[in-house]
């Protein structure tokens, strides 16, 4: 009887283990839907469609967009986790859920429910100042703050940088107020009018005020600089404190039951598919820094941003006031 177990055991765990290379195999059988924390014509939108088209040519299988803005990418994180489906990913930056733990009072669902499938890119973030104010430098905006303690303003959309940026200052012992933006066009606006004097974005975002001499880029805060961007990183500029990478990729709901073996594959695809310099060249022009990465390296990733931002939290004493 025993030895029947044995062999009846053997060869359920067999069956197991071919399991996840075959459904990787046969993946997408059906359309595969990437959910969007933003609305149409945004950075990750325009991003999701490049990378979705080719993906769909490899695969042969229509790949969707949908676009679910609100309630900081909560509404969109949701709607992959309550989809429970292999299908269906959310396409975005890590910075629109590792920031939740220290930015809303309650965080609407499971951090454990996302899973990293695919890193894809990193977003060109960087540091600009008003052409009016009288600095060519990171270091000389910080002695400008140090001089004039209370009358500079600093700003950024997404609260992670801000997060980080408070925390920079606090232990610099700087004085510098946050002023707080739930849209681009308006911290863009009142950057070139000078009534932000540091402002935290995206270069898509400002690129258009930067090439026109609104507004002068002192620094790009990820960790390399950015292809055709003649700009040091913060960490160069002497304070890599501010640095941080804007991670964006797949993320897959832990209740989808997603194969780790399809996982693979999909990061595979999307490496191979990026490997294509017309495609490079798209990306760059989004403003994004080609960065392909497995489920292992996306979640490395995202977990020392997680610890990064939990020492920041604890520098300011907590949340965001």
């Amino acid at each position: 009887m025993f030895p029947r177990l044995k062999r009846f055991a053997a060869l359920v765990l067999l069956a197991a283990c071919a399991a996840g290379p075959a459904a990787a195999q046969s993946f997408p059988t059906k359309p595969v839907r990437l959910v969007v924390p933003q609305t149409p014509g945004g950075a990750s939108d325009a991003l999701a469609r490049i990378v979705g088209q080719k993906l769909s040519e490899r695969w042969g299988q229509p790949v969707v967009v949908e676009n679910r803005p609100g309630a900081d990418a909560v509404l969109a994180i949701n709607a992959v986790i309550a989809a429970k489906d292999d299908h269906t990913l959310l396409y975005g930056p890590s910075g629109s859920f590792v920031g939740h733990p220290y930015t809303l009072d309650k965080v609407p669902y499971d951090r454990n429910e996302l899973v990293p499938v695919a890193r894809v890119s990193n977003t060109v973030v960087v540091l600009a100042v008003p052409a009016s104010l009288k600095v060519q430098s990171l270091r000389e905006v910080m002695q400008l703050a140090r001089e004039e303690p209370g009358k500079l303003n600093y700003a950024s959309v997404t609260q992670v940088y801000d997060i980080m940026m408070a925390a920079y200052l606090k232990g610099a012992g700087l004085d510098m107020a946050r002023v707080s933006y739930k849209d681009a066009v308006s911290a863009q606006n009142d950057l070139v009018e000078g009534r932000i004097q540091l402002y935290s974005a995206a270069y898509a975002i400002v690129r258009g005020h930067a090439q026109g001499g609104r507004i002068r880029v002192i620094a790009v805060q990820n960790r390399t600089r950015a292809p055709g961007l003649d700009v040091p990183t913060a960490a160069e500029a002497g304070f890599p404190q501010l640095e941080l990478d804007g991670l964006v990729g797949l993320i897959a709901a832990r209740s989808s039951n997603l194969a780790d073996a399809v996982r693979e594959r999909i990061a595979a695809d999307v490496k191979a598919q990026l490997n294509d310099p017309a495609l490079n060249e798209r990306m760059t022009a989004t403003g994004q820094i080609v960065n392909p990465g497995t489920p292992a390296e996306f979640a490395a990733a995202i977990d020392e941003q997680s610890r990064n931002l939990a020492a920041w939290s604890k520098a300011i004493g907590g949340k965001l006031k």
